[in-house]
């Protein structure tokens, strides 16, 4: 499972023309599976994600979560983060795990997130016009694999 995660000051997302999620203070979450991620991995995550501490304090150091700041998750599915271009000019997608499981896990990984912080979404496999304003800007990417040693 990879994740990018950007601090945000506003931010939507908008299918066929009419906006399907926006928040204002938070994170966009654009998120992506692959073939072994299960309900395990997305637990972990989403431990990982909202107990991060990215936003600043009083003394302007990162050290506030979005639990304690109270703010919003636009979650976005982007099988692309498991793009492989190391090889040729096209990148691959073997990687991404299929749409009907990736579904699947999206769905679980949007409800467990509920569980902690307000979160509105895209819609899994359409075509999505995304705004960001990244607030810092701030960006990480966490990976799975590497902070869960998953392989």
């Amino acid at each position: 499972m990879r994740v990018i995660i950007q601090r945000s000051k506003k931010s939507s997302v908008t299918i066929d023309g009419k906006v399907n999620g926006k928040i204002d203070h938070g994170f966009v979450i654009l998120v992506g599976f692959t073939e072994g991620d299960n309900e395990e991995i997305i637990d972990k995550m989403v431990n990982k994600i909202v107990n991060l501490r990215i936003f600043e304090d009083e003394n302007e150091k990162m050290n506030l979560s979005i639990l304690d700041t109270k703010g919003s998750i636009l979650s976005i599915s982007q099988f692309t983060l498991y793009a492989n271009c190391t090889e040729g000019r096209r990148p691959s997608f073997i990687e991404a795990l299929n749409p009907k499981e990736a579904t699947v896990l999206y769905d679980k990984f949007n409800e467990k997130l509920r569980d902690y912080v307000h979160t509105e979404t895209g819609i899994f496999g359409a075509d999505m016009k995304v705004e960001i304003y990244n607030d810092g800007p701030v960006t990480i990417v966490l990976d799975s694999d590497i902070i869960f040693k998953k392989k």
